[in-house]
């Protein structure tokens, strides 16, 4: 795509990152990975040629002003295309990565995006969740559990608690009407020792599309 070296610089100020060359360079491939593949599965809409560097690129990145840098591995539940795992590991390179979808497609998709960028850290597991909560290797494992949309907010806290380590965090990326599962998950949240630490409105540069940022902790 000829203008998005622009169009990911701008957006990524504009929310507080700066991308350097490294970065832009490897955005790049990852866009045309998704291009090549979504002709054969789908893996992401594109009605608008913003769609995959604003959408799904710089939404990922948004929620990285509330990642701890001295977290050491991150969880994404329902990664899909890699959203937003792979936009934060490109960015955070030193985090530890792990990227869990059921689709066998999908995840060769990420496993081939994983080589070509040459993502060192990062692990594709293709599995549901509720596996990952029955291996016992599993359990407490992760500092930062994070999901995009893919489930709804009671049962993403229930079903990522179990995985998520001492003072780890859930981090919940949704649109904007979800007032009714927030007063749900605080219910939930009280019960299985999660506080909910953060709730964050976001506007998406460029489209002006509204997010909410959900972050839950999990109590020592």
């Amino acid at each position: 795509m000829k203008d998005l070296k622009d169009i990911l610089t701008g957006a990524s100020q504009e929310i507080g990152i700066n991308l350097g060359n490294r970065e832009i360079s490897l955005f790049q491939e990852y866009y045309e990975e998704l291009i090549f593949w979504n002709k054969k599965i789908s893996l992401v809409s594109r009605k608008s040629t913003l769609d995959i560097p604003i959408k799904h690129f710089i939404d990922s990145l948004t929620v990285l002003p509330f990642i701890d840098d001295r977290k050491t591995n991150l969880l994404d539940i329902g990664s899909g295309a890699g959203f937003p795992g792979i936009p934060i590991k490109i960015v955070m390179h030193s985090l530890e990565v792990f990227l869990l979808d059921s689709s066998r497609k999908k995840t060769s998709f990420l496993k081939n995006v994983v080589q070509k960028l040459e993502l060192g850290r990062t692990f594709v597991i293709n599995d549901r969740v509720e596996k990952l909560i029955a291996e016992e290797n599993h359990t407490g494992a992760f500092d930062i559990i994070i999901s995009r949309a893919s489930f709804k907010l009671p049962q993403f806290i229930k079903t990522g608690s179990p995985l998520l380590s001492e003072k780890g965090v859930l981090i919940a990326m949704k649109g904007k009407q979800i007032n009714d599962e927030i007063k749900e998950a605080e219910k939930i949240a009280q019960k299985i020792k999660l506080v909910f630490t953060g709730h964050h409105e976001i506007k998406l540069p460029v489209t002006g599309d509204a997010r909410k940022i959900l972050i839950f902790q999990k109590l020592s």
